[in-house]
């Protein structure tokens, strides 16, 4: 401390200084060491700083007067209050000062102050306030000196946008100084008191909110100037822009006004009305819609008014125009625009007014989908006939307006199956207007203005997006128009990387066949970028040569026979075959040299390699030289993992390219890459070793191959299934292709890693098929010691050991990883022939008489995947010792034996089913397992055509069978049946779907909850032949959403919500009938709560809650798949009651509030108040005292979800100006068990992932 105060006095001593230099440095040196976190100030060192930093705010020189100033900011957190209290007297005395430089240092001072006071509800922030306030209002009100009120006026703004919420009661006196100045003779001072004003709105209470619209409104009607007009409607603008959330309820008598005043003959008004329409349009957007039509005419109108400008002669040429064009060079006199362009008049203030209509618009067309359809026929034509605009400002917004109507027609992605588009919709009539855009944006892309042709190119690419490969019949026009700028040399290179974006969309957004005759066109400018100075361009431009190359010769259709060694590949077309050297050698021009950006090294390879794997027959003589260079970039850590993935290209080539010289030096480099920390390179290594495997195995050594296998085991893991699942697919292909390099080292290394994987409960999907692939090709390729009688020893091993530690059995080796062995015993076991029948035999020994209950369980296992393969009919008393093991005490082997009936009749269907069937009818109590048995099959055979044949014979049996089920009174037993009758519906659904109907009008309900509950089982995420039945006959199937019966409904919501997440255009024309019906389901009924007594205590059970939570499951899947066709507003209403229902409606409400803050922010942030109040309450409830532990929990992880979605809420745009949730959040940061958790929600949500291109440094 002695130390700190003694460099301090130090310091002050120099400030003193007569050399202005000394009291520079000194003050430089107190800046520093203000700004260190550990410095500790004693009450007289505090005093002499603040008394110095004051007095060195007059000084003579600028340099020491400006570094004081900032000391200021550091200064306020290391004092006490009274000091900074010191500090804000002085400078507000200050800036009454009469010395202008003074006044100035003095508020920059204030500002610097202000801009540094800790947030929150701390004392020192309300006192600072309130002390600046009184003297900042009486300077405002001081009309004599204009510089002293522009300066109060800032400061003022400043402060109420920081701490608008503590200056609550100085609000009325802020407000009364304020709206004099608003008719203040000087521009400057309006400007900067509507700033304030709109800053006060954002906390002020409603009467003075009012009272100032009131005020707005009278001078609007009385005044006879523009220009109080046009303060008074920026003033509007302003207000709506800060605080839309409460400007909503204004606008019915606010809009009218501003429309009134919007066609008046000040150019400068009418473009202010026009700006406060925009601030309408999205601030307000539930309460404006009565006024939209107006608006667009309004704007449609005022984006052509240009009263000074003749567009006729141009119009009269435009027909021809166009096609003059293409042929005409690329200089600058060859454009369309040049005359208007130099027409140039200072006082032409017109464009203002059709820029802000054009935002306007575009703001119309951002928040008003509904309206798309309408606007193609209005806004469209009249849009596209303004691409000819002069000004480039204004062009850019109208191009921009066009590309948002663009983006709005984007279909949603949640639609997967494509529809064609039907003739009113806002797709088709997009592609009727296809040739009249690309005119209107290629003659703005032939202009000079560089920002006009992005915003061209920026609409072309959105215009790919909105209506796929629609450019076909104009690529060459398009391409025509684009070449010059890439030749061009004075083209700035933004310019040039923003066409070769294009291009590469233009390109890939087309069939290879459409584009093919454009490549010629294209080809020549290309390659000049590839040579270009620029780095970037030149990476661009290898990305187009990259994706040109699959145009030129496609062999993604080419028949890759394995084992044949010539495949027969098309040639490309003999006037692009002249090409192919030249792009090789720019290419490997690129790919030679060292010294060069990472991007355009890689960009290089990547081109190279698609180039050698699509041309290899027509490069054969250059292979020598640039297959030595890949070997080099192998070598090069950096560029490692490009080149693996060039070579995997080349290696999977149907050309064969010859690698035979880089391969004995390639192979060992790839194997040492198996042991890199990084996992891309590791998973791209895999992928090509294996194809080498594949393509190159008589090339490889069995030495080398063997050394690199020795590599694999410690990648097959259940750490990264991924991972060994690749590791797997190359044994495999070692297998089968050299089984001589699986040498006794490296089997020895591998057979433990497979076997552990084996019974691993993580294996499945493709992992677990890969594991099959290399049991089968081990046994296949009867590799020593991979015998079938000792893969299959060695797999059984773990279930033995499992008995004998039967305590840990069940903890240890769970359903999973038992179900994931069964399989392995059948890959190995099924291709025995006569040997595998006799392990059935051992294994159905094992189910008769099991020594325990996991034995039990893995021999039923173990019978069912081979029974799978293998017909089993041939066995004896298979089906007693399946039926056998139904009645055992576990219901793991109860499960396993249904699973086995039904897995086993799979491989003999006339045999078993009908066996099954009659078991069904004859045996009540099993019927569960034996519908589970008969589920198995349904879903077994519907996988495969062939299985769907053999099942087809017996579907109108078991249909019969399953519909004397509907009614059982077990829900389980009803589910399974619905779920045969929905999979069955899938195989014959022109028979059986009218059936499925005629079952949703039963008089029982439950016949009607098992036929809803099947409808849910036809709606696949997949497309199916169902799918246009279904759509034809959804409003048939939702009607059960309006059923008497409770249950009934439940299930109904249910299917609506799998329809709604699966195949959303199944359901989205029918939203405006089945919303209300849902909106209805989700309040709380008080005749569905009841009171049931247990002993002493009362407690209240809700039948309803259900229902309730299915109802907002609905809705919030809607949010992903529908959002176009919601009425957020009417939405968000039903959100805010489920905010306060019960605890697991809470946690998916909170999970829709931070969904909606992403997807609707402008929504959501006028209806904040009413969301932030019912998360308050959540995160300061308290829970009793004598609760249990759960309770504790569940309370936990609620708080935890509102946080969530506060942190959502906050992430809004302009959330942070929202009193109701700055005041929620400071809450939120005093107390103690929240504010750790909200911190790290903040973290997660703003911060990034990790970086996964990091170098390694293994």
């Amino acid at each position: 401390m002695a130390s700190v105060s003694y460099q301090i006095a130090n310091l002050l001593e120099k400030m003193t200084s007569n050399d202005k230099d000394f009291r520079f440095m000194a003050t430089n040196d107190l800046m520093t060491e203000l700004q260190k976190d550990s410095i500790k100030l004693d009450d007289d060192s505090e005093r002499k700083v603040v008394k110095m930093l004051l007095r060195l705010l007059e000084d003579k020189n600028g340099e020491v007067q400006n570094l004081a100033v900032k000391c200021l900011g550091p200064l306020v957190n290391k004092v006490k209050e009274f000091q900074v209290e010191s500090i804000v007297e002085t400078l507000c005395a200050n800036m009454l000062s009469d010395t202008e430089q003074l006044r100035d240092i003095s508020s920059i001072g204030l500002k610097t102050v202000i801009s540094e006071l800790p947030l929150g509800s701390s004392t020192l922030a309300a006192n600072v306030c309130k002390k600046i306030t009184g003297r900042l209002s009486s300077a405002i009100e001081k009309q004599e000196d204009v510089s002293v009120q522009l300066e109060a006026l800032d400061i003022l703004a400043d402060l109420l946008s920081r701490f608008g919420g503590l200056l609550i009661s100085f609000h009325t006196m802020l407000l009364n100084s304020l709206l004099p100045q608003l008719a203040s003779p000087r521009q400057a001072v309006r400007k900067r008191t509507i700033v304030a004003l709109s800053h006060l709105v954002m906390s002020c209470n409603a009467s003075l909110y009012n009272k100032l619209i009131d005020h707005l409104l009278e001078g609007l009607g009385s005044s006879t100037s523009s220009s109080v007009s046009r303060t008074h409607i920026q003033c509007i603008a302003s207000v709506c822009r800060q605080a839309g959330h409460r400007f909503g309820e204004q606008l019915w008598r606010v809009a009218p006004q501003v429309l009134e005043h919007s066609t008046d003959a000040d150019e400068e008004l009418r473009e202010h009305c026009l700006q406060a329409l925009e601030a309408f349009v999205l601030k307000c957007p539930k309460e404006v819609q009565p006024h939209i039509p107006t608006i667009i005419d309004l704007c449609l109108k005022m984006i052509t008014y240009d009263p000074n400008y003749n567009y006729e002669d141009e119009e009269e040429d435009g027909g021809g125009e166009d096609e003059e064009m293409e042929d005409e060079s690329f200089a600058p006199d060859a454009d369309p625009d040049s005359d208007s362009e130099e027409y140039s008049d200072d006082d032409d203030m017109s464009w203002k007014v059709r820029r802000a209509a054009a935002k306007c618009l575009e703001s119309v067309i951002a928040t008003r989908h509904e309206l798309l359809a309408e606007m193609y026929v209005t806004v469209s034509p009249a849009l596209i006939a303004r691409f000819k605009e002069r000004e480039e400002n204004v062009k850019c917004d109208i191009l921009s307006a066009y590309t948002a109507l663009l983006r709005a027609t984007r279909p949603p992605p949640a639609l997967q199956i494509p529809i064609a588009p039907t003739d009113n919709s806002p797709q088709a009539l997009l592609l009727q207007r296809v040739a009249g855009v690309v005119r209107g944006a290629l003659r703005v892309i032939r202009g000079r203005s560089v920002r006009a042709r992005g915003c061209a190119l920026a609409l072309l690419r959105e215009l790919l997006a909105a209506a796929p490969g629609c450019l076909v019949d104009h690529a060459a026009r398009v391409i025509r128009a684009l070449t010059p700028a890439l030749t061009d040399k004075s083209t700035a290179s933004s310019m040039k990387i923003e066409t070769l974006v294009f291009v590469v969309c233009l390109v890939r957004g087309h069939g290879a066949g459409a584009m093919r005759g454009h490549v010629a066109a294209l080809l020549p400018a290309v390659l000049a970028c590839v040579h270009d100075p620029f780095y970037k361009v030149t990476a661009e431009a290898l990305r187009v040569l990259q994706t040109l190359v699959k145009v030129m010769r496609p062999l993604e259709n080419v028949e890759n026979i394995e084992g044949k060694e010539e495949v027969f590949v098309e040639p490309p077309p003999e006037e692009l075959q002249p090409f192919i050297p030249a792009m090789y050698e720019c290419t490997l021009v690129r790919l030679r040299a060292t010294d060069m950006d990472q991007e355009v090294k890689e960009r290089a390879i990547a081109a190279c390699g698609q180039l050698i794997c699509h041309f290899g027959d027509y490069l054969q003589n250059e292979l020598p030289v640039c297959l030595p260079i890949f070997l080099e970039r192998l070598r090069n850590e950096i560029t490692r993992l490009t080149t693996v993935k060039a070579l995997t290209k080349i290696a999977s080539s149907p050309l064969r390219i010859d690698l035979r010289p880089i391969l004995p030096d390639a192979v060992p480099i790839l194997g040492s890459f198996l042991r890199k920390n990084q996992r891309a390179l590791k998973l791209s290594t895999l992928v090509l070793l294996d194809t080498l495997v594949q393509n190159y195995s008589n090339a490889i050594s069995i030495e080398l191959l063997s050394k690199v296998l020795t590599e694999v085991p410690a990648l097959v893991s259940e750490a990264d299934l991924h991972c060994a699942q690749t590791a797997l697919t190359l044994v495999r292909g070692a297998c089968l292709r050299c089984p001589h390099a699986l040498t006794p080292d490296a089997r020895h290394a591998l057979t433990p890693n497979i076997l552990a994987l084996a019974k691993s409960p993580l294996l499945q999907g493709g992992a677990l098929a890969a594991m099959l692939g290399v049991l089968s090709a081990l046994v296949a390729a009867d590799v020593a010691g991979c015998s079938r009688r000792e893969l299959l020893a060695l797999l059984v091993a773990p279930v033995h050991r499992a008995h004998d530690h039967a305590a840990h059995a069940t903890a240890h080796y769970t359903k999973q990883a038992f179900h994931s062995l069964a399989k392995c015993v059948a890959a190995v076991v099924v291709e025995g022939g006569a040997d595998a029948l006799d392990v059935v035999r051992e294994f159905l020994r094992d189910a008769a008489r099991p020594p325990s209950d996991p034995h039990h369980m893995f021999a039923l296992l173990a019978l069912a995947e081979i029974g799978r393969h293998l017909d089993l009919s041939s066995i004896p008393n298979l089906k007693e010792v399946l039926l056998e093991s139904f009645t055992p005490s576990s219901e793991e082997v109860k499960s396993a034996a249904s699973y086995a009936l039904g897995s086993v009749a799979v491989g003999n269907l006339p045999e078993f089913l009908p066996f099954i069937l009659g078991e069904i009818e004859a045996q009540p109590k099993r019927q569960y397992l034996l519908l589970h048995s008969l589920r198995e099959i349904i879903t077994s055979e519907s996988c495969t055509p062939e299985g769907v044949e053999a099942l087809r014979p017996f579907i109108r049996e078991i249909w019969v069978q399953l519909s004397k089920h509907c009614q059982c009174a077990e829900e389980g037993s009803r589910n399974v049946v619905a779920e045969c009758l929905g999979k069955l519906c899938l195989l014959e659904p022109q028979e059986l779907l009218p059936q499925l109907k005629e079952f949703l009008k039963s008089p029982e309900p439950l016949t009607r909850t098992t036929a809803v509950t099947a409808v849910k089982f036809t709606i696949s995420d997949q497309p199916q032949a169902i799918d246009p039945l279904l759509r034809a006959c959804m409003p048939e199937l939702l009607v059960p959403l309006r059923d008497s019966e409770l249950g009934v409904r439940r299930v109904a919501l249910v299917a609506f919500n799998s329809a709604a997440h699966n195949k959303p255009s199944l359901v989205r024309d029918l939203l405006p009938h089945v919303l209300p019906t849902i909106y209805q389901e989700t309040k709380v009924k008080k005749e569905l709560i009841r009171e049931v007594e247990m002993g002493p205590f009362k407690h209240s059970v809700d039948d309803g809650l259900d229902l309730r939570k299915a109802a907002f499951e609905c809705m919030y899947t809607l949010l992903g798949t529908c959002l176009d066709r919601l009425d957020v507003f009417e939405f968000l209403r039903h959100v805010e009651d489920g905010l306060r229902d019960h605890y697991d409606i809470k946690m998916l409400t909170y999970l829709m509030c931070a969904r909606l803050a992403q997807l609707c922010p402008a929504v959501v942030l006028q209806r904040l108040e009413s969301l932030v109040e019912p998360l308050r309450v959540t995160c300061t409830m308290k829970v009793k005292a004598n609760s249990v532990k759960q309770e504790y929990e569940k309370q936990d992880e609620l708080k935890r979800s509102a946080l969530r979605a506060a942190a959502a809420l906050l992430q809004i745009p302009e959330a942070e100006k929202n009193p109701h949730l700055m005041e929620f959040v400071t809450q939120i940061k005093t107390l103690p068990d929240l504010q750790p958790i909200f911190e790290s929600i903040l973290k997660d949500s703003t911060g990034g992932g990790v970086d996964s291109n990091l170098m390694d440094q293994s």
